[in-house]
């Protein structure tokens, strides 16, 4: 356990140190961001009326459309000249959602990862092989800080090459590996590609996240790789990876609480429901100050338990994500939604606004294939001006999405119309045909 005072810290010290810490937080955002002074006056709430934990429920929500509305630091509750890292996740307009950190940010960023390593057994002695993405996407930053924090030996190798991941993994010694799911399968099929002896590696532990993944996936992650598979959870908007972990009981992922206070809502209604009900997920962050969200709507389902968990950590846990509210897709720990796929379409010469998402799992990574109605001017073109059009359109796609999609042009008129609310989506993965 990396920090056992805090995550053994007795219920009513938790809940003190969090009604200190949002009465703070409160006052700080209503006196230097705009939009949420707005929103507090269009509510009727003011910072000196929250005097209990409860009266957080008085403050409005937060989406991410007031997140675009303010793009690109409209939210930031700092000076610029405060702000020493920026980081930024993909948006339903093309436009990224842009987060903040301060020096400050930073290290309890390196705090709540280091207590994320801690949970899957980490500590001084650890090599950790960090395959998330580095860049503006928080995954491999965050969990490179927090490992270092923690006096790991960290490997910052990144994504792709997975010949040589798994080199590197035989090499070096790495014991804890952090990647998304999906990649941590692929990894499993080239370890027998090349014909690597799995009982001589010191692997003994994944922190997987980024993306949803089943039990059934877990049960064959540690088959395949003779680790104890772990989820972890965060979003950008929060703070990154580090928001809340399992530990060795798999009976849910312990929340940073100190620094992220957890709420399950009515999606339809917003009310405020019991522990143990499915919800969505909001979270208020209580000590960013780059970046604090207010009541920050993830779109994720959960459920929340206050029980002391079996290991000794008190912290408030959460059940595995078991869905969205929304039509997000995630596609190998990238956010993609229908309306970015569109708004490349409409622009494009040639393309109708008429198309087909079909997302399948093609071995053990997701694979994304859009299908895209030509004009009829465009159909009647050309062989080479067709291929031209087809390049284009999966290079347009990437600069929106951040991945490759398959592009297949198809005559038109073939893809069906529907009278009520079209079906852009077809996710195989999920069971649609």
């Amino acid at each position: 356990m990396w920090n056992p005072k805090v995550e053994c810290m007795p219920r009513k010290d938790v809940q003190a140190l969090q009604l200190e810490r949002l009465r703070h937080t409160v006052g700080r955002v209503y006196q230097n961001v705009p939009a949420y002074r707005e929103k507090f006056d269009k509510a009727g709430v003011k910072p000196q009326d929250i005097k209990t934990l409860e009266d957080l429920q008085r403050l409005p929500f937060t989406a991410k459309d007031d997140l675009r509305q303010n793009y690109p630091f409209g939210m930031f509750a700092v000076p610029m000249e405060d702000v020493v890292r920026i980081h930024s996740s993909s948006g339903t307009t093309g436009k990224p959602t842009v987060v903040g950190y301060t020096r400050n940010d930073i290290q309890v960023w390196a705090e709540v990862m280091a207590r994320t390593i801690g949970c899957a057994g980490g500590d001084k002695t650890s090599v950790v092989q960090v395959t998330y993405g580095y860049g503006l996407f928080t995954g491999g930053l965050g969990v490179h800080y927090g490992s270092e924090l923690m006096g790991c030996t960290t490997i910052p190798i990144s994504g792709g090459n997975s010949k040589r991941q798994v080199m590197i993994m035989e090499d070096f010694g790495t014991t804890i590996l952090a990647c998304t799911p999906s990649y941590a399968l692929a990894l499993a099929e080239v370890l027998v590609e090349e014909k690597i002896d799995r009982s001589k590696l010191k692997l003994r532990a994944g922190i997987f996240g980024a993306e949803p993944w089943t039990n059934e996936m877990r049960d064959e992650l540690e088959k395949r790789w003779g680790i104890l598979a772990l989820d972890i959870y965060g979003l950008s908007e929060i703070i990154g990876p580090g928001v809340s972990s399992e530990c060795d009981r798999k009976c849910g992922l312990h929340i940073n609480e100190d620094h992220f206070i957890p709420e399950i809502i009515d999606p339809e209604t917003g009310n405020v429901l019991p522990d143990g009900e499915l919800g969505e997920l909001v979270f208020t962050c209580v000590t960013k100050e780059a970046f604090p969200v207010i009541r920050y709507r993830t779109r994720d389902l959960s459920r929340l338990f206050r029980e002391p968990c079996a290991c000794g950590r008190t912290l408030t846990r959460m059940e595995r994500v078991s869905g969205r509210t929304d039509d997000m897709l995630i596609i190998r720990g990238v956010n993609v939604f229908p309306s970015q796929i569109e708004s490349v379409l409409v622009k494009v010469e040639g393309a109708e606004p008429h198309y087909l998402i079909i997302v399948d799992r093609v071995g053990a990574l997701d694979d994304i294939e859009v299908q895209v109605e030509l004009s009829d001017s465009a159909f009647s073109d050309e062989v080479r001006k067709i291929e031209d059009l087809r390049t284009r359109i999966a290079g347009e796609l990437y600069g929106v999405l951040g991945l490759h999609a398959k592009v297949k042009l198809v005559e038109p008129k073939t893809i069906e119309r529907s009278m009520g609310k079209a079906r852009r989506v077809i996710d195989k993965r999920r069971g649609d045909a």
